[in-house]
């Protein structure tokens, strides 16, 4: 094969990955509204863009400890790339960050899985469920398990193909560190569970102490540092360490702890790869035709294995911090079949060709996953949205050119959707002179119809709203007495 046959081959497989990436993930990207913890990521990136402060996140007006910045900074730069805040360019960076893995699988990985496992692997990645779901959404997860993916591919990739170690620690220390801005160091465990794990079957074990690992460290922590250090100077600092330490501790003591959440946390981890996790019972490593290929098989076995069922059975942990397994799991899988590795069922011997089609059914249902059942998900939750709704009734008393101030809100994703400005204060006391419309909870309610601050104007409650948690808001407007 010529270079430019080698060339058109491979631009042709990275199209037909971009083709299957936007069949399933963009139709209807937009049209639910945010739900669950995707507005901690958009409201924050909303703030940045108003106020020009990068370093601190803000939710509802207060400072938030709990994450580090990286997933908002992706939606403020999509906000800014397109000149558009919709659900759409809020949720794009989640599904760019899956379809850059699938992409690292055809490209990166293919010397080491060959032409037919990495294309495999690739379309495994971007049709199981737990993929679908959170790479349509803004949550850290699509973010965090593509960039321990992109991190595992590299790594595993160059090791394999006997590059520098330079080329296979300093990459990956990259994602790594961006890693670290994305959510914290627990998808570290994954990364080197493979990497210890490859090593024990390779023998290798000078690899970790090879200088270029260290000077990953340095990048990696480098990377985080870079943020942490000033958030932290601009913050009270020991509040903040003792927030992020209280997170890690509280996990591990079992703050909270559900004993009947906990014991389904395994089931539920598993259900994320689901259809392929059905394949795995079929898988015989002793049917891969290279030595090299069966130990790589156990490997990547062990080193998925251990720090999945590690992570699920800590007390405070939850199933879907060990999806970063699903990028090994898909590597391996690929590695199976392209390997014929799968032992026919004695009624299936004699169908010729049923893991194909097994395969093939997998990836047409993650097809029509994306292409059909979101676009009708989002038509038949079209008048049961309760955020847009509660919106669209403050839009209708508040007009666009006015002030909306918000009194100590908390989180309140209808934020997202009100057209006028929003202003956000700690107390009614603090309101201006000169506010005309107000947001409360219902607990300050009282308090808001005694305020003075407005004098001979009063202030009036004109809506309620239920919140994303069903909790009642009270929206007020200040007017003369007798006005209606």
């Amino acid at each position: 094969m010529s270079i430019e046959d080698l060339i058109q081959s491979r631009l042709r497989v990275v199209a037909t990955v971009v083709l299957v990436w936007a069949v399933i993930y963009l139709p209807a990207l937009g049209s639910i509204a945010i739900k669950g913890e995707e507005g901690r990521r958009i409201l924050p990136a909303v703030q940045m863009l108003e106020t020009g402060n990068y370093i601190i996140p803000q939710v509802g007006g207060n400072p938030y400890y709990r994450k580090p910045p990286l997933v908002n900074w992706l939606v403020a730069a999509s906000f800014k790339l397109f000149g558009v805040r919709n659900e759409w360019t809020a949720r794009l960076p989640s599904a760019l960050s899956v379809l850059a893995v699938a992409i690292a699988f055809v490209t990166v990985a293919r010397a080491s899985l060959g032409a037919r496992g990495s294309i495999l692997a690739a379309m495994i990645w971007l049709t199981n469920i737990g993929v679908i779901e959170k790479g349509r959404l803004i949550e850290i997860e699509g973010l965090y398990v593509s960039l321990c993916g992109l991190a595992i591919i590299s790594w595993l990739s160059f090791f394999l193909q006997k590059k520098s170690p330079w080329l296979m620690w300093l990459p990956a220390s990259v994602f790594l560190g961006l890693g670290l801005l994305a959510k914290g160091p627990t998808y570290l465990v994954f990364f080197y569970g493979i990497v210890i794990a490859v090593l024990v079957y390779w023998k290798e074990w000078r690899v970790l102490v090879h200088p270029a690992h260290f000077f990953g460290l340095i990048i990696m922590i480098g990377i985080a540092a870079a943020w942490a250090i000033p958030f932290v100077h601009a913050t009270t600092s020991q509040f903040v360490i003792d927030k992020w330490s209280g997170q890690y501790t509280g996990r591990l003591k079992g703050v909270d702890f559900k004993f009947f959440d906990w014991i389904q946390n395994v089931p539920r981890a598993l259900i994320y790869f689901f259809p392929w996790l059905l394949l795995f019972p079929f898988a015989r490593f002793s049917r891969l035709h290279e030595q090299s290929e069966q130990r790589l098989a156990r490997a990547l076995s062990w080193g998925t294995a251990v720090p999945f069922l590690a992570i699920n059975l800590v007390p405070g942990g939850l199933a879907r911090y060990s999806m970063p397994a699903i990028v090994p799991a898909s590597w391996l899988l690929g590695m199976i079949c392209a390997g014929n590795a799968l032992q026919f069922p004695r009624g299936w011997i004699k169908h010729e060709g049923v893991w194909a089609k097994v395969v093939a059914a997998f990836v047409g249902l993650g097809l029509v996953i994306g292409a059909i059942g979101y676009p009708i998900t989002a038509i038949v939750l079209k008048n049961r949205q309760q955020v847009k709704n509660a919106a669209a009734e403050i839009n209708a008393l508040v007009p666009s050119n006015e002030t909306l101030y918000a009194v100590n809100p908390d989180y309140q994703p209808v934020f997202f959707y009100v057209k006028a400005p929003v202003q956000y204060v700690s107390s009614v006391k603090n309101l201006p002179p000169n506010t005309r419309y107000f947001l409360v909870r219902n607990k300050n309610e009282t308090e808001a119809l005694t305020a003075t601050n407005w004098a001979p104007l009063r202030a009036r409650p004109i809506a309620r709203l239920r919140d994303y948690s069903k909790r009642e808001m009270v929206l007020f407007k200040v007017a003369p007495v007798n006005e209606d």
